[in-house]
């Protein structure tokens, strides 16, 4: 990836170009949002423009800021940010949802002449983004209510005799997932592969991806993870997730299944003690960085350049990534 490349990739659709999309992804408390900004300054010493879109799942909610470590104002640089806060806890934001506001915004930065950094560890969203989504249409509740109410060894045993290929691949354990097929055959006609390979409304043929994963050292990031679950607490965690409780949304809603909120929730109700909430919380995070690490070094493409360094700090990764990027 050459400099010129990267600084000088514009949309010009008579002549075919492709303008820059640059991606940061990595697990959670990686330094992607210090990384994205870093790049975006380091562009506007060169000329360009940059901004800094989320894509974590939790940081485009507005009620918790806190617990979903949403970059401050002056942890943003000076840099133009979108889709930190974006949606209201009361109204779940699907990857399609996401999806959808993420490609008006870097359609917006290009044409500003911007370069768009897409930043998180969310990987259904960015899958979503790049390679579109199946257009699988409305179930009818009748039959999800139906499946949703089978044991899941009675949904998995229909679901082999219905769609055999993706029982198969199943865990017959797996009451989501399983639940979710079933209820695709039996609502659509046709079994989830079918729409599978109809996806539509993905970029990754309209851009040029200037991808990069950070792949820090586990034990390093385990006990980031724990000391910032104990900030978050002591900057007003607490607030945010008493304010949840006070509306009385529904506890399945996204924001409310955020890593943090069952936890300190649980506190607030007197049922575990503020220590218990912090160990347990952060023990969450913890499993949630290793679920990232499994999808980040496993499903993207193989080229897309894993950053790895012993002697993993902020600088010595924005170093790496200048270079990745062409920017040195």
């Amino acid at each position: 990836m050459s400099t010129a490349k990267f600084l000088d990739a514009k949309y010009d659709s008579k002549a075919g170009d492709r303008p820059p999309l640059a991606l940061i992804a990595g697990p959670t408390a990686s330094g992607k949002s210090d990384c994205a900004v870093a790049l975006a300054q380091e562009l506007e010493k060169r000329g360009r423009s940059g901004v800094v879109l989320n894509a974590d799942a939790s940081q485009v909610y507005a009620d918790i800021p806190i617990l979903s470590a949403c970059p401050t104002e002056e942890e943003r640089g000076g840099i133009a940010h979108r889709l930190f806060g974006t949606w209201d806890a009361a109204t779940a934001c699907s990857a399609a949802d996401w999806a959808k506001a993420a490609r008006t915004e870097i359609a917006g930065a290009h044409e500003r002449g911007a370069v768009p950094i897409l930043v998180g560890g969310t990987g259904l969203y960015i899958r979503t983004l790049l390679d579109g989504i199946a257009p699988i249409p409305a179930i009818d509740p009748a039959v999800r209510a139906e499946v949703r109410a089978l044991p899941v060894a009675e949904a998995h045993a229909a679901l082999s005799r219905e769609d055999p290929a993706r029982a198969a691949q199943l865990a017959p354990a797996d009451t989501t997932r399983v639940a979710r097929a079933l209820e695709v055959v039996r609502s659509t006609g046709h079994p989830l592969a079918h729409w599978q390979e109809r996806k539509e409304g993905g970029i990754a043929d309209q851009v040029t991806l200037f991808p990069a994963i950070l792949m820090p050292e586990r034990q390093w990031l385990y006990e980031r993870c724990d000391l910032r679950f104990t900030r978050m607490v002591e900057a007003g965690a607490l607030a945010e997730v008493e304010a949840l409780l006070a509306r009385q949304l529904d506890p399945d809603l996204p924001a409310m299944r955020a890593i943090g909120v069952p936890e300190l929730a649980a506190h607030l109700r007197d049922d575990i003690t503020c220590e218990e909430a912090i160990a347990r919380g952060a023990q969450a995070t913890r499993r949630y960085a290793k679920r990232q690490f499994t999808w980040l070094r496993h499903q993207p493409p193989e080229d897309w350049p894993r950053i790895e360094s012993e002697n993993y700090t902020l600088k010595s990764i924005c170093d790496i990534l200048f270079r990745r990027f062409g920017l040195t």
